[in-house]
């Protein structure tokens, strides 16, 4: 059993979002509403429903020029492509958007990531200082509402010192980020030709910056939280083929010159170099840019402390095609239309955990229900109930609850990863004498049962 500060400050009323009543309002729709069978196969849809966008004109040209191109290369292009990326000049979340994520259904989800930085922050030695940093932020809902707990529990962290850095690749988004987290009163600081592209103070006074790249967050004890972050990133795809592993390439069909179509490339390419020497699936998908930010991941953890929360739509390694296009919160053809709809496609969470390297100790995958109902969801939910005068809100409170527990919403579909250090499961052995009993250190939350007191 976790224990962590009581929660009395945290249930009180005042950390119930200060929501308009358009957003009190808004529809319970989530990205995985819709169906997720295999939509690796296209070219079904008839002509007339293939708009000729900017981002297939330049895919098109592209192909010309050199070829078929990997999937990998058409995600990123379609995604975050500086003139026509799907993610660079548009708001894509939320009702109005393509598809909502969990922290813009409840205010209960980030409070209760806040609450687990916390139980972390204590179990390591309660340091002066840390940096919380999310990759892909979104609209800054998540970090808006673990702010809230943080300030909260001002009395629990009073004394230490602590930073947000966000990672963001869209300006759009960002600017929607410091509209939900800064305080309007104190400027930004704008300078887009630093790696510290944006700077400003939260409305609780904490200090913020934006960055476009890992690598350029200052390396610092942190805690680090990816949600739906992994699962967008550029995914290569190989079939098994009677003369091995074949990727999966994009073409333009040769009988419609705007229309692309999927191939399988003649011989060996060069990312084939990440699938298993074992595996045993007829098709795979891998992410070499997830490796990549795990190791980065894995070595700040390593070196400076802090942890990792990674919650993601995911697998462990067993699952095949899983790549998929959302458009107005329904399935969409990845193939038609490129610019218009997120693309995206489970994270193989089995793949992460080999790219750790042994760096640091991982922890899950585990579901989302199991998860959260750890970190005390439910007690949280009757405290939220009970302060509810208004029916709609309290509506909007169950509601919000059955899609992120209901298996077959969200509490099945999305899973919870974590990276400590390995003193953290285990102990700081090594710095044990003969007069000393091993240490015991306490079970990590949300990964065993959480206790309130």
């Amino acid at each position: 059993m976790t224990t962590i500060p009581t929660p009395g400050r945290l249930a009180a009323a005042g950390l119930l979002r200060h929501d308009c009543p358009r957003q009190r309002r808004r529809q319970v729709v989530a990205r995985c509403s819709a169906s997720r069978g295999k939509y690796f196969s296209s070219g079904k849809e008839p002509v007339e429903n293939n708009p000729v966008t900017p981002m297939l004109q330049h895919l098109v040209y592209k192909i010309k020029a050199t070829g078929p191109i990997t999937v990998a290369e058409y995600m990123k292009e379609v995604l975050t492509n500086p003139a026509q990326g799907y993610y660079v000049h548009r708001d894509m979340l939320g009702e109005k958007g393509d598809f909502i994520t969990s922290p813009e259904i409840s205010q209960i989800f980030g409070e209760l990531l806040g609450i687990w930085f916390i139980s972390e922050w204590m179990a390591t030695g309660k340091s002066a200082t840390f940096q919380l940093v999310e990759l892909g932020p979104g609209r800054g809902t998540l970090a808006g509402d673990i702010l809230r707990v943080f300030s909260q529990l001002g009395s629990v962290l009073k004394n230490c010192d602590i930073s947000i850095h966000l990672v963001e690749v869209s300006q759009k988004l960002s600017e929607i980020q410091a509209l939900t987290l800064t305080e309007e009163k104190v400027p930004l600081e704008r300078n887009a030709g630093s790696p510290v592209y944006m700077k400003g103070v939260t409305k609780s006074g904490i200090p913020i910056s934006w960055y476009r790249d890992l690598q350029d967050v200052p390396k610092e004890y942190s805690f680090y939280v990816a949600h739906e972050f992994f699962d967008v990133l550029p995914v290569h795809k190989f079939q098994k083929t009677p003369q091995g592993w074949r990727e999966v390439l994009i073409d333009i069909d040769p009988q419609v010159s705007d229309k692309l179509r999927f191939v399988l490339a003649p011989r060996a390419t060069p990312a084939e170099a990440f699938i298993q020497h074992d595996e045993t699936r007829d098709h795979v998908e891998v992410c070499p840019e997830a490796g990549v930010i795990i190791q980065e991941l894995s070595q700040r953890i390593a070196l400076t402390g802090g942890a990792a929360l990674i919650a993601d739509y995911g697998h462990d390694g067993t699952k095949t095609d899983t790549f998929r296009g959302f458009c107005g919160h329904k399935l969409h053809d990845v193939l038609i239309a490129p610019g218009t709809a997120d693309l995206t496609a489970d994270v193989d969470f089995s793949y992460l955990r080999r790219m750790a390297q042994g760096t640091v100790a991982s922890l899950g995958p585990i579901k989302q229900q199991t998860f959260l109902k750890n970190m005390g969801i439910d007690v949280r939910l009757k405290v939220l109930l009970d302060k509810s005068a208004e029916p709609s809100l309290r509506q909007q409170l169950l509601q919000g609850y059955d899609m992120l527990m209901n298996p077959k919403k969200m509490g099945e579909r999305f899973n919870f990863f974590a990276l400590l250090p390995h003193q953290r499961l285990h102990g700081r052995s090594h710095e044990i004498n003969a007069n000393q009993s091993k240490p015991s250190p306490s079970p990590v939350a949300g990964f065993s049962e959480l206790t309130w007191q």
